[in-house]
């Protein structure tokens, strides 16, 4: 039965780690996506730009943006 597979491959899927996941997640929307008609999801944008953030210190990054705001 359809309703007895779904059902084992997500207990299957709850055993994954939680970023195991969210890449299962991401995968399944894209077929989604395929299948209603090729419109893309949010999530093909993940990681896009990465490369602009290689070697950038976050906290100190923030910081320097704030001190900028006060002039």
């Amino acid at each position: 039965m359809a309703a007895d597979r779904y059902k084992d491959i997500l207990n299957k899927a709850k055993k994954l780690s939680p970023e195991q996941q969210n890449k299962l997640v991401g995968e399944l929307s894209q077929i989604a996506g395929r299948k209603n008609g090729g419109k893309h999801s949010i999530l093909d944008l993940e990681g896009l730009g990465k490369e602009v953030w290689e070697g950038v210190d976050a906290d100190e990054y923030v910081a320097e943006e704030r001190d900028s705001w006060d002039g």
